[in-house]
């Protein structure tokens, strides 16, 4: 027996070093419940993720889940503004599969209210499987109605509320398993596996991506450390220590290791304080909608499966405790009234222990619980599907060398590839100019024409998607002013747009403080570029990596400029060969200077006919209120930056104008609480509104958009 015990234990055998498989699998079974053998046979595998568990923890993680969606569909899926955000025919929209037509407001209303509704149900536990159903369906339709609306946690909504879908959440905490008391309070061990599995995920992928230099270098999120909730930070570190060790390095180890923190119990009560901290700092720094306070509410389902059986027993025989110590307080006078409280004490000690073991499902008691039955082959294919999508998770985040039509300078979509605040945007010029081939002439469209937000200037496949709504849109307002314009100068102007139209984009922008740059060729029309999404996109402009290091010396440059004087900036852009850039500056800038930096290239002014050649390290004043154009005519591409001074906001302060102080408000909470009940009252009206309209057909009122073209006045 003692040579038997040295050899499973590797620490006491001198012959051999090496852990046997029995020690192995005994420390696996005491860290994560199982061992080596329920994992390397599959199906002994399956018959470990059919085990029977208590379902408390997965039913309270569904009841907040489903409160969280409720008030997520309500705000930030658009139930208050519905008409704001949906507008139908008055607006582009970016649907994942290109000529996807968006229903009519008052179905969608309908597609928002069964979706509400499901989402009620879910946090309530009734017609469960009927109410995931209701919810996930019309989540996913409208999900991929628009990808300009893509955020990695609306895709992990819809992830864990169809997970949800396939479990028994509603056995516990739910209004299903009290009109049903003879339910079994038991589900199989999968229930807990797969959506364990979902947020450490989220949290471990989300990590790997925090691992590239522009992250770990403190390029991606800038200037975070001026808000309020870094204050405490600001007593022992500069501001630019708390956006690199706090924000980039903090975020990126606790991304990484906190899903570990989490399933460890030594670990898990620190893991749990650090993600409730991580997270209400998120719910302060961000406008992220209810995604901190999902991942709040979920953090249960790593914590013991009985742990609200555990609450509710301790309050119980809390309550009891109460009970007799206060009547331990009465005296009596004889031997044989003690004796019947002794009798009595016993008795109610034995009621509390039955009261106490009510609360437990027989299914999980020790001495009732029940034998595993033979396993049938649904349950193996069902072990499969939660296998596949664990290994899809793991994929699809890095399957973006597949689908090329969808990348830019980063990969991918934004949504499903856990790339979270990774990459920092800096827009500077959006162009869309309309050429009408027939009569040779050119048109300029506000870029936030038609659209709820400028993400699509970002992605190729969106891009061609607005240039193709443009043309549908004033083609259509064409026919609207010609038909029902009172004003002869409207049908004048309108009747010589002609339909042979092209229409280039041009889009400046920096990424993770990069130089400002053009992202896709201006000369090439977007109604007839070619784009497919397993092809590399032939139009976008190639990121210029090769002046990365720049970013240092321009750190140093912005530092300099910003000691000039409290109204000075500066602009840093960069250009290709042979490519020009027009820019203006209006009166409200003074002390406008022109560095190149790398390169040479040409610089000139409107309805003068001299010409500038500029090489690098020299410099030239701009003059402002002209149109001036700069070209690079160097074998590669040109640096260069402008210097200048906000006259406008100097004057104020010599006038004694000054900005007001922003004043961080008091309680926030008070005014998001009346934000969400106003919210709430103006979904409610939506409802009502589509309800009638669906039934009598009476018309609906709708308000309309401050940004809504002129022109759609004319629309039916």
């Amino acid at each position: 027996m003692a040579n038997k015990k040295e050899e499973s234990n590797p620490e006491r055998c001198g012959k051999s070093r090496i852990p046997s498989r029995q020690w192995i699998s005994q420390k696996m079974k005491d860290l994560w419940g199982f061992g080596l053998d329920e994992i390397t046979n599959y199906e002994r595998f399956v018959e470990f993720l059919y085990r029977p568990t208590d379902a408390a923890s997965l039913g309270v993680a569904r009841a907040l889940f489903g409160l969280c969606m409720v008030i997520e569909i309500v705000e930030e899926r658009g139930l208050s503004d519905i008409e704001l955000k949906w507008r139908g025919a008055h607006a582009c929209h970016f649907p994942l599969i290109h000529g996807m037509k968006q229903p009519s407001l008052p179905h969608m209303i309908a597609l928002y209210t069964l979706m509400l509704l499901g989402a009620f149900g879910i946090m309530l536990g009734f017609f469960f499987k009927l109410s995931c159903a209701s919810f996930v369906i019309p989540y996913w339709y409208i999900f991929i109605l628009d990808k300009s609306f893509w955020n990695n946690h609306s895709y992990l909504y819809g992830l864990v509320s169809t997970l949800f879908w396939g479990t028994g959440a509603n056995r516990y905490c739910a209004l299903d398993s009290s009109l049903q008391p003879k339910n079994q309070a038991s589900v199989p061990l999968w229930n807990y596996f797969i959506l364990k599995c979902q947020f450490f995920l989220l949290y471990f992928l989300a990590g790997l991506k925090k691992s590239s230099r522009e992250w770990l270098e403190g390029y991606s999120m800038m200037n975070l450390s001026e808000h309020w909730i870094f204050n405490i930070f600001k007593l022992f570190l500069t501001t630019a220590q708390i956006d690199f060790l706090i924000i980039h390095w903090f975020a990126f180890i606790f991304d990484l290791t906190i899903g570990f923190w989490l399933l460890f119990e030594k670990t898990r009560i620190p893991g749990m304080i650090f993600c409730a901290a991580f997270h209400l700092m998120n719910s302060r720094l961000f406008s992220i909608g209810m995604f901190p306070y999902v991942c709040l509410a979920t953090m249960g389902l790593f914590c013991h499966v009985s742990w609200p059986r555990r609450i509710i027993s301790s309050l119980i025989a809390l309550r009891s405790s109460a009970v007799r110590e206060k009547n331990q307080l009465i005296t009596c006078s004889t031997s044989k009234k003690e004796e019947m409280d002794d009798s009595d004490t016993k008795n109610r000690s034995k009621n509390d222990k039955n009261a106490i073991s009510t609360w437990m499902p027989k299914s999980i008691l020790p001495k009732d619980r029940v034998k595993l039955k033979t396993f049938k082959k649904k349950q193996k294919i069902v072990v499969f599907f939660l296998l596949l999508h664990i290994i899809l998770q793991v994929f699809l985040p890095y399957s973006h060398f597949i689908t090329k039509g969808y990348n830019n300078w980063v990969s991918g979509l934004y949504g499903y590839s856990w790339d979270m605040m990774i990459h920092n945007w800096d827009t500077i010029l959006v162009v869309v100019r309309v050429h009408d081939n027939e009569n040779s002439k050119d048109y300029f469209i506000d870029p936030q024409a038609w659209v709820q937000n400028e993400r699509w200037s970002k992605h190729p496949d969106m891009v061609i998607q607005y240039a193709q709504c443009i043309k549908t849109q004033l083609l259509k307002t064409k026919q609207q002013v010609l038909r029902g314009a009172k004003r002869a100068k409207d049908i004048t102007e309108w009747s010589k747009l002609s339909s042979n139209l092209s229409i280039y984009i041009d889009v400046r922008c920096s990424l993770n403080s990069r130089f400002q740059q053009r992202m896709f060729d201006p000369n090439i029309d977007m109604l007839q570029a070619e784009w497919h999404p397993l092809k590399p996109v032939s139009f976008l402009m190639p990121l210029l990596t090769q002046y990365n290091t720049y970013r240092e010396k321009m750190d140093e440059i912005i530092q300099n400029v910003y000691t000039w004087s409290n109204y000075t900036d500066v602009l840093f852009v960069a250009d290709y060969p042979s490519m020009s850039m027009e820019n203006y500056f209006t009166n409200d800038f003074s002390n406008i200077t022109l560095t190149v930096l790398e390169g040479q290239v040409i610089y000139s002014e409107e309805n003068l006919s001299d010409i500038t050649t500029i090489d690098k390290n020299y410099r030239m004043s701009v003059t402002a209120a002209k149109l001036h154009k700069i070209t690079t005519i160097s074998d590669y591409p040109s640096c260069y930056m402008y210097t200048y001074n906000n006259q406008t906001k100097e004057n104020m302060t010599m006038n004694g104008i000054s900005e007001p102080p922003q004043t961080r408000i008091q309680l926030p909470f008070i005014k998001e609480l009346r934000y969400t009940l106003n919210a709430c009252w103006r979904a409610v009206g939506h409802i009502a509104n589509a309800f009638f309209y669906i039934v009598y057909d009476i018309p609906m009122g709708r308000r309309v958009s401050r940004e809504l073209n002129y022109y759609e006045d004319y629309y039916e």
